[in-house]
């Protein structure tokens, strides 16, 4: 089976890794494979399908002609993350035949099937049981409970030094331009002693960092009636804080209670990083998006964020191009850019999605006026990343390492990078006796647009 497909980072900042699965089935075993699209929710959704799959005696197929049935987990996002998983599955039906898909476009089965009429079955997102269920149907199982085996983290589609967490499902807010809602449903978050036992467990399994993921983190708990706490996810930030990994939180919208998590990035038990999709910064396209319209508290709150914990990276991403968008609002949006300085930032060009309330808005942008818009935002973003980067040469880091070369190059990250989306720190020398998952402190000796070059101190 070929690397995971992957929307581009400039339209897809949210991408989750590549599988990697290397267990050998044993002789007679129905094996399955798995193709994972779109974003790290769906990872950790096709994580536990082939977790439940492995615990019934299946093995865990890495290409297409060992496997007796494949299962793609699509995304639905956009129009063009859907054609991609219309193409997966299109390959996966050429390459096996025998084909179940789920994940978010699997909420639009007439969709899939009008166009890949052979698949097996279409179950929609987070549905484990009906994934199982067509699983048993297409390829039934056949356990040898002397040799299957599950190792107590289950399976991962991850490196095994670096996990996503996922604590919660579905999102309350009615983003015009999102349809997410529609497809995974309102808030539900997890119990947190279910959140904290899957933690402890991948912690003992060697995970360094623990990568909280949800549709909105900030918003955890809150669908829970009978709560203790107003805002469970600081709780829950500050007991995972207390495993020994690296917490690093993704999604998290900038209600005012964010200000409460920063201290905790202050104290070292959570990563100094925020992941916060802003989208915009004027606040008429704000309103056209049914986004919270306030970009100078926005300000004042990174101020604030900043002031508590002078170390921390800030993550955002942004449309351009949304329908209405004028010139004077794009260059409000440019100005806010100049004034935050994000460390971390990404882009996307609007796209109209099926189902979603945008489509009907008036005055759609040109594709060329939104390239446009594009490079010149990707421009002033990189200007700031290069800057920040230059001031981070002859500092002091600890970096965690992600990968080693047969050249003895280290790939790392540093806290301010988060995997396959931000930058990485490379070690090109005197990488001897290191290994992938270590943590270790770099002196910064070189620095690019969007990468760190280091060496070792100890």
């Amino acid at each position: 089976m070929p690397r995971m497909s992957q929307n581009p980072p400039s339209l897809r900042p949210d991408l989750a890794p590549a599988a990697r699965i290397t267990d050998a089935p044993r002789s007679g075993q129905p094996t399955i494979g798995m193709v994972s699209l779109g974003c790290p929710k769906a990872l950790v959704d096709s994580e536990r399908i082939l977790t439940r799959l492995r615990a019934e005696g299946y093995g865990i197929s890495p290409d297409y002609s060992g496997a007796d049935a494949v299962i793609v987990n699509t995304c639905g996002f956009l129009d063009s993350a859907k054609a991609e998983s219309l193409d997966a599955i299109g390959e996966a039906l050429a390459e096996n035949g025998r084909v179940i898909v789920t994940g978010c476009l699997g909420a639009e089965p007439e969709y899939i099937t009008g166009a890949h009429p052979k698949v097996l079955a279409v179950t929609g997102p987070h549905q484990y049981e009906q994934v199982l269920d067509a699983v048993h149907t297409a390829v039934p199982p056949s356990p040898d409970p002397f040799i299957d085996l599950l190792p107590a983290s289950g399976v991962k589609l991850t490196p095994r030094h670096y996990s996503y967490l996922k604590i919660s499902e579905g999102c309350n807010h009615k983003c015009k331009f999102c349809i997410i809602p529609d497809m995974r449903g309102l808030l539900t978050s997890r119990p947190a002693k279910a959140v904290l036992r899957e933690a402890e467990k991948l912690v003992e399994s060697g995970v360094r960092e623990l990568l909280v993921i949800s549709q909105d983190t900030s918003a955890y708990g809150t669908d829970w009636k009978d709560r203790d706490e107003k805002f469970p996810i600081l709780s829950l930030a500050r007991d995972l804080g207390s495993l020994g990994a690296w917490v690093r939180m993704h999604y998290v919208y900038p209600y005012p209670h964010v200000r409460e998590l920063v201290p905790l990035m202050a104290d070292g038990l959570v990563l100094p990083y925020l992941d916060i999709p802003f989208q915009h910064a004027h606040p008429d396209t704000l309103k056209r998006m049914a986004r919270p319209a306030a970009a100078a508290r926005t300000l004042d709150e990174i101020a604030a964020w900043r002031e508590m914990c002078p170390d921390i990276t800030l993550r955002s991403t942004f449309i351009v191009g949304y329908p209405g968008e004028t010139e004077d609002e794009f260059q409000t949006l440019l100005d806010w850019l100049d004034e935050a300085q994000l460390d971390r930032v990404g882009c996307f060009q609007y796209e109209n999605v099926e189902g979603a309330r945008s489509n009907a808005l008036p005055d759609h942008v040109p594709d060329e006026v939104k390239q446009d818009r594009w490079d010149r935002f990707m421009a002033k973003a990189q200007a700031i990343s290069e800057a920040k980067l230059a001031a981070k040469v002859g500092t002091l880091m600890d970096i965690i390492i992600d990968d080693i070369d047969e050249d003895g190059i280290a790939t790392c990250r540093t806290k301010a990078d988060a995997p396959e989306i931000d930058g990485n720190l490379f070690i090109d020398e005197g990488t001897e006796g290191l290994s992938v998952g270590e943590i270790v402190s770099v002196e910064v000796d070189e620095a690019g647009e969007y990468d760190l070059w280091g060496r070792r101190v100890s």
